[in-house]
């Protein structure tokens, strides 16, 4: 589900840049971080539901994720959250967009352990199955790829020029 929540608001912000051209949205660079930006509150919110509430991912089926060596995975799941929505915020500003590409992609990796865990423990979420560990694993890199890739981290493309020679003598 967040795979299509990510790849249809790319979609979507890519369009209002196409059809309106609304200048935050004019590359797919741009409107991939606002699309993981959507994901991402998405997510986060499932970080912050109360356990009563069943038809989506809870907070007690987030900290049921959480493995035992993890200490005080209610304060994590929490934790967690507070960061995925950040991350959101940070992606949509560009002063900020680089940092949070490059911090969110740090959360991903450290949210690994989790989603192991959950998928050979057999944790719920929303009285379902976890995703099984080989669709989460290269969902994980996805969002690890999107995170760097959107905050221009990685894929920028070079000027394929050599700098000048007044420029190679300033540096020094």
């Amino acid at each position: 589900m967040t795979v299509i929540v990510l790849v249809v608001a790319t979609l979507c912000f890519r369009l209002l840049g196409a059809a309106l051209g609304l200048a935050r949205f004019t590359t797919w660079r741009l409107s991939a971080a606002h699309g993981l930006a959507v994901m991402l509150v998405m997510t986060a919110s499932a970080h912050f539901v109360p356990s009563g509430v069943t038809f989506m991912p809870n907070h007690a089926d987030m900290v049921a994720m959480v493995p035992p060596f993890v200490p005080f995975p209610a304060l994590v799941v929490y934790l967690t959250g507070v960061l995925e929505l950040a991350g959101a915020v940070g992606l949509v500003l560009p002063a900020t967009r680089r940092a949070a590409g490059t911090c969110l992609a740090l959360l991903f990796v450290l949210m690994i352990p989790a989603n192991i865990y959950a998928a050979l423990d057999g944790v719920t979420l929303a009285g379902e199955a976890a995703t099984p560990l080989w669709q989460r694993v290269p969902e994980q890199v996805l969002y690890i790829g999107v995170a760097l890739w959107a905050a221009g981290v990685i894929g920028r493309r070079s000027s394929g020029r050599a700098p000048s020679a007044s420029s190679a003598s300033a540096a020094r």
